[in-house]
């Protein structure tokens, strides 16, 4: 997509692995024009452009859509290794309001593993603005 960074700007050519292959199934966030620029262990990077229909009545962006970019890049940093796993709930602030045309990047990374849950902080940015911060809690199945 124009105006996002490349998956080569994040050291990769083409996202690999299980989270690659989570989100080119994924219909919902690729739909909205999510691009998956990077994977590692534990780690995932997202990027989004602010659509015209993803607008809110305050002609800003619908939070739920900053969520739904973070959300994606935490799922895809719990799963980035392998096993299934899945969120058992997640929290967002938004710092920043958000416009048409703004393309957004978000960045996941682990925070602490134990048994089968886990704990991911992802930060949603324009440029170098924060516009919003997640926390989410994953559960692996199985």
């Amino acid at each position: 997509m124009q105006g996002l960074p490349s998956a080569e700007e994040y050291g990769q050519e083409v996202p690999r692995g299980p989270a690659a292959v989570m989100f080119a199934a994924d219909q919902a966030s690729r739909g909205l024009g999510m691009e998956l620029l990077h994977v590692g262990r534990g780690t995932a990077v997202v990027g989004m452009r602010v659509a015209l229909q993803m607008l809110n009545g305050h002609s800003i962006c619908h939070g739920g859509y900053v969520f739904m970019l973070a959300d994606t890049a935490f799922a895809c940093a719990c799963n980035s290794d392998g096993p299934l796993t899945v969120a058992a709930g997640a929290d967002i602030s938004f710092t920043s309001a958000v416009h048409e045309g703004d393309i957004l990047v978000a960045s996941a990374a682990e925070r602490a593993r134990y048994g089968r849950s886990g704990i991911y902080d992802v930060t949603v940015r324009r440029g170098d603005d924060i516009v919003a911060e997640f926390r989410g809690r994953s559960r692996t199945l199985g």
